[in-house]
């Protein structure tokens, strides 16, 4: 039998596909901003310039406990602005034009500096960018909660967006490739990775503002035309956390992320680690170059995996596809331990592509259901709050993933691993790599499966949701 899901989407509830374009398009600036730093700070700040791992996923966590405290702020702040051009629009626009241009100031260090310069220079530096990709990401993040009022036109809405981005994901892979071209080597000819990111930074703070541009100018806030400027009731800042935590079926779509995002945040230096002393033998270049291989697999296949669970949603639901994604992604990671392999280098190709393919599932749907999820809360609240449960889960979610990013340093640690050995480590340091690598995502993924058991969101109760919002205020 088919889902209700499966019902035709009314003409009026329809997003513009230009509009499903440049909100996509707004994954650059914030993958860029969020993630780019963790991937690239590895190979600059540990195999470069040799600061210790444990400095180095310190300042992290540190990092992400500044975003923590940020985006609640912004979210609140978002929530209650009034202004000619919307409450999200002014913000995206501001957040990335300062975004992109603080991006290269993450790596003006010099070579010959102490560690704990080095160590002071991140936590400082990125704690005042990742405060700047809040005043976008919140903002940003809202905004997609409020384009439309159905709920099979959400996945649609958000499969654009994980589609594009795979694009801003090969920005990242190709990062350590960019960072080791021949034309920064140095006198030695050794490669610059220093004068690589700096580089490649300011290439990609470009275009980060361009997307900024794009974004105020194309999409339009329909609640806000519609129903925002009539609620005069102002959100409180307590209210974007604490009374967000009441809502039950957020509390289970965040235990989802939280389990999955924490397990999940160790792989990109692991896996950077797993490509370049294990399947290339400490070939810092080369691994560099399978690390953009691996970029392309994972757009590739990440793609696939967007569209695969976007039809399994419009056929089954969105919990029904969620589940598939969690079954599916256990054993992804299981045949990660097989996929990682030196005699056959281009199996990694599959494992990259492959947890791609579950990650373009999983996030997609996650947003997908936090839509429906600001439908519930506003039929309990009386109030729209998407910046409000925006700011709270991306508090929650990156508490755990500062955790996790932090976590990785020791893990990296605790199996023996040293950069200055290079291809010579220390025996059992890679197959403990290998390990914490299969083994964390999965128990994620497992405890990931209880919060979807209770999500209790399904296509007959969001439709019900609908009509009774609509007959209290009114269709949007």
């Amino acid at each position: 039998m088919a889902s209700p899901n499966a019902a035709p989407i009314a003409p009026e509830d329809r997003i513009p596909t230009k509009q499903k374009v440049a909100y996509g398009l707004g994954t650059v600036n914030d993958m860029w901003g969020n993630w780019l730093y963790p991937t690239m700070v590895w190979p600059v700040f540990n195999i470069f310039l040799h600061v210790s791992p444990s400095l180095v996923s310190t300042a992290l966590l540190i990092n992400r406990l500044v975003d923590a405290v940020s985006d609640p702020f912004f979210g609140w702040v978002s929530d209650n602005t009034r202004s000619r051009w919307g409450r999200r629009r002014p913000f995206i626009l501001v957040g990335s034009i300062l975004a992109g241009l603080g991006l290269p100031m993450l790596f003006m260090v010099q070579p010959g500096w102490s560690e704990q310069a080095y160590f002071w220079y991140m936590i400082i530096s990125s704690g005042v960018f990742i405060t700047i990709v809040s005043c976008f990401n919140m903002p940003y993040q809202s905004l997609g909660n409020e384009l439309t009022p159905s709920y099979q036109e959400r996945t649609s809405l958000f499969s654009y967006k994980g589609a594009i981005q795979k694009l801003p994901e090969i920005g990242m892979f190709f990062a350590a490739a960019f960072m080791t071209l021949k034309i920064f080597n140095d006198s030695s000819g050794e490669p610059d990775i220093l004068k690589g990111a700096r580089v490649y930074t300011m290439m990609l703070g470009a275009l980060m503002i361009v997307v900024g541009i794009i974004i105020f100018c194309v999409v339009k806030e329909r609640y806000y035309e519609r129903l925002v400027v009539k609620q005069t009731q102002r959100t409180s800042l307590m209210e974007t956390i604490w009374e967000c935590l009441k809502v039950q079926p957020f509390r289970a779509q965040l235990a989802m992320a939280l389990a999955y995002g924490l397990s999940t945040s160790m792989l990109g230096s692991l896996g950077y680690y797993l490509t370049v002393f294990y399947v290339c033998e400490g070939d810092v270049a080369l691994g560099s170059k399978w690390n953009f291989a691996m970029g392309l697999a994972n757009m590739g296949i990440g793609v696939l995996g967007v569209f695969f669970f976007n039809r399994v949603a419009h056929r089954f639901g969105k919990r029904g596809a969620m589940f598939a994604v969690q079954s599916i992604g256990i054993g992804v990671f299981l045949s990660s331990w097989f996929l990682y392999n030196p005699e056959i280098k281009w199996l990694q190709l599959l494992a990259a592509g492959s947890i791609s393919f579950i990650a373009g599932g999983f996030w997609m749907l996650y947003s997908a259901l936090g839509a429906d999820v600001i439908d519930y809360d506003e039929l309990r609240s009386h109030k729209r709050r998407e910046g409000a449960f925006a700011a709270c889960g991306t508090w929650i979610m990156k508490l755990g993933l500062a955790l996790g990013i932090g976590m990785s340093g020791f893990a990296l640690e605790s199996t023996g691993f040293d950069a200055t050995l290079g291809a010579d480590q220390a025996p059992g340091a890679l197959t403990g790599i290998r390990i914490w690598f299969m083994a964390v995502p999965i128990g994620g993924l497992l405890v990931a499966m209880i919060g979807l058991w209770r999500f209790p969101l399904t296509p007959k109760r969001m439709a019900d949701i609908r009509t009774q919002l609509e007959e209290r205020r009114g269709k949007v």
